[in-house]
This record gives structure tokens, C-alpha cells and sequence, in this order.
């Protein structure tokens, strides 16, 4: 059993994040976290997001679907007693064009996520593509730091989109929160045991 576990919550209107969340639990697996993949066209298990919670977008900011996620943890979730305080978060984003405003949703829901007291999680990668000796396959080829981002083009299909390099990042991310989380709980453990 893991010493930790992550929840990745994610929508996806065309396929194409589904393609980036099940990265996100690739390399999250990858760092021995146990994970658990939800959409939110689903109906929410919020009792399994007291530990971790991911969100993401299709376009320049949270879609209305997220929107309404992020609404209703008002009531489910902060009334309650903030159970996510002191919990990790990280955001991953996906759109068509190569901004598509990916900056706003990840500060979008990074306030969201600091409106519920938890510890954000960034990307911590350069940002590829930015030389002559750059190319499109260079991991974090969009440079962005506070999450995971992919373009992918609008009339390619979720088989052929995003492409290898941006489902790489979006694996590192996952890694990297997987590796924060079991680092919390064994903290916590010896926490526990000092105390």
C-alpha cells in the first residue's frame, strides 16, 4: 500500500486531456503514489479528494463544467472544514492554439487551490523550444511553469494530439506531486512519532 495517494480530476470535451490526465497518472504511478483517475462529467466522489486534488481546463480558462466543481466545493469541501487545507494541488491545461490562454486557467486555479489553503505544486522544468537548438519535442516546449501544458490543433484527433512532448511534461508533473505527497506523509509519519 502507498504511503500516499492522487486524485486526477479532469474534463475533457474532445479527448484530448484525458490524454494528458492519464499521463499525470503515469508518472505519478511512476513515483509508487497510488492514483485514482475521476472525470468531472462524472458524478464527484469528494470523499476521495481529501488528499489531492488536480483540476483542469480545454480553453483559456476553466471551463463552465470546472467552474461549477470549484462552486460547489463551497459547500461540500471549505463549509465542511476546509478538509483540503494543508493538501497538494497542481494544475495540468490543454488547448488548441499555443497560448490559449493556458497562463490564466493555471493562476485560475492555483488562487482556487489557495483559497482552500493548499500547497501548490509547480511544473519545476526550463522551458524547452526557446533556442536555435530548441525543437517541438523539447519537454516543456511552451514554457510555462506553474503547470503542465499541451496545444493540440484542432483538427487532429486525441490518437495523434497532444503531441509526445507535452504528455512528457504532464507525466513529470505528475511525478514531481507524487513524490511531494509521499515526502508530506512521511514527514507527517515522523511528525506523528516525535510528538
Amino acid at each position: 500500500m502507498s504511503d500516499a495517494w492522487v486524485a486526477i480530476v479532469y474534463h475533457s470535451g474532445y479527448g484530448h486531456t484525458v490524454a494528458m490526465a492519464a499521463a499525470v497518472e503515469r508518472g505519478a504511478a511512476a513515483a509508487h503514489a497510488a492514483t485514482h483517475l475521476i472525470s468531472i462529467d462524472d458524478e464527484i466522489p469528494w470523499h476521495l479528494l481529501d488528499d489531492h486534488l488536480w483540476c483542469t481546463d480545454i480553453h483559456g480558462r476553466a471551463v463552465r463544467t470546472v467552474q461549477s466543481v470549484q462552486d460547489a466545493t463551497s459547500r461540500t469541501v471549505f463549509a465542511a472544514g476546509n478538509r483540503w487545507r494543508d493538501k497538494l494541488a497542481a494544475d495540468f491545461t490543454n488547448s488548441a492554439s499555443r497560448s490559449g490562454d493556458k497562463l490564466a486557467t493555471l493562476q485560475q486555479l492555483a488562487i482556487f487551490a489557495a483559497q482552500h489553503g493548499m500547497h501548490w505544486i509547480s511544473l519545476g522544468l526550463p522551458p524547452g523550444n526557446n533556442s536555435l537548438a530548441g525543437s517541438e519535442s523539447d519537454i516543456n516546449r511552451l514554457g510555462f511553469f506553474l503547470g503542465a501544458t499541451a496545444q493540440s490543433n484542432a483538427d487532429e484527433g486525441p490518437n495523434v494530439a497532444p503531441p509526445q512532448s507535452d504528455l512528457l511534461a504532464a507525466e513529470h508533473l505528475g511525478k514531481r506531486v507524487a513524490e511531494a505527497a509521499l515526502q508530506f506523509a512521511r514527514g507527517r509519519a515522523v511528525q506523528a512519532i516525535a510528538a
